[in-house]
């Protein structure tokens, strides 16, 4: 194995700090910053929330030593911003603070950004690398790539099967088989606590009436959503019981629910265009940047067909159904890895 350069392992640390803002940053980027002198550490910082300092000022806010930022090199994951959002542009302040050499990972996608930092730093004679662990840092944001290069959300796929292939199936009092246990239900908390919205059709939250919310473990609470195109769900399901924020899309909306204390926002669709293209330019268009589907095999099989996905989760059960409505089928092209554990199989596909 080729050893790291010393730009690759200080990127890598910057790749650490990045990930503790998995739960706080998006919708923006991940983003760490590491700042070295004489072979040493003497600052580092990552962008904790959105809307709050990034990585670069919270490494800065981090030197005892300023006397050593003359000889420091700053080390950054994603391109330094170059506008005035909430916060102000970090190329600026690297420039501001003298530093003369700098790594950057990967160009920011992000149109208002997309080199404009690079070219700050370069004119203000700055010494710029660029793509130092070029493949991992994207793949860290790979969320915010999709979002800014695609005009979508990152979109997660997420269902539970038999051992024999079936998704659903009721049993003789008309509920649905469930394959997912407590612990492994573990897992799917987790996936939610780091999406902004889950979506479900109609038939899933009817039969199984589920709450959509992060209990098992800590994180933000998500949107839900729910497809219900001739507005036929009941009010008194609790994906309107007001804990969190709902969104139903759909051609009607329900009197009965208009009539009640149900709590949701809806979103009138267009008979003629598709329905799945509307509710993703919706939720774009609100900033949410990632997006998982636990619907049933109809509405799995919908984005399969559209190409409207980035990453598919299964849990296979080791209980076998003999019957009931066939799973999706993972795609031939995209590569996949297995686990087994809590007595299931978890597999999980992305496209190359």
């Amino acid at each position: 194995m080729k050893p790291l350069t010393e730009d690759e392992k200080w990127m890598g640390r910057c790749l650490q700090l990045a990930r503790c803002g998995q739960l706080g940053a998006p919708p923006n980027p991940m983003v760490g910053a590491v700042l070295v002198a004489d072979g040493h550490i003497i600052g580092e910082g990552y962008h904790r929330r959105c809307g709050q300092a990034h990585a670069e000022v919270n490494a800065f806010a981090s030197v005892t030593r300023p006397d050593l930022l003359q000889r420091a090199k700053m080390y950054v994951s994603l391109e330094p911003c170059a506008h005035w959002g909430r916060t102000p542009p970090c190329a600026r302040l690297i420039v501001e603070k003298g530093i003369r050499q700098v790594v950057v990972g990967c160009v920011d996608p992000f149109a208002r950004v997309h080199g404009e930092g690079i070219r700050i730093l370069r004119e203000a004679g700055i010494q710029v690398t660029v793509g130092v662990r070029e493949k991992e840092c994207l793949q860290l944001n790979r969320r915010f790539v999709v979002n800014q290069t695609q005009g979508r959300p990152y979109i997660m796929l997420k269902w539970a099967e038999s051992a024999d292939g079936f998704i659903d199936r009721l049993r003789a009092d008309g509920t649905p088989v469930r394959f997912s246990t407590t612990r492994s239900s573990l897992r799917t908390h987790r996936l939610r606590a780091a999406c902004q919205a889950i979506m479900v059709g109609r038939r899933t939250a009817l039969l199984d009436n589920p709450r959509l919310n992060v209990r098992l473990t800590d994180g933000p609470q998500p949107l839900r959503i729910v497809l219900d195109s001739q507005g036929t769900l009941p009010p008194s399901l609790h994906l309107f019981d007001g804990s969190q924020p709902t969104l139903v899309a759909g051609f009607h909306d329900n009197p009965l629910r208009q009539n009640s204390s149900a709590a949701y926002e809806f979103l009138a669709l267009q008979p003629h265009d598709g329905i799945l293209p509307q509710v993703l330019d919706h939720l774009h268009a609100r900033g949410i940047q990632s997006l998982l589907v636990e619907g049933g095999a109809r509405l799995h099989q919908s984005f399969l067909e559209a190409h409207l996905w980035d990453e598919i989760h299964v849990e296979k059960s080791p209980v076998s159904l003999g019957s009931g409505l066939p799973a999706p089928r993972i795609p031939v092209q995209a590569h996949t890895e297995e686990e087994t554990a809590l007595g299931s199989r978890f597999i999980h596909a992305w496209m190359p």
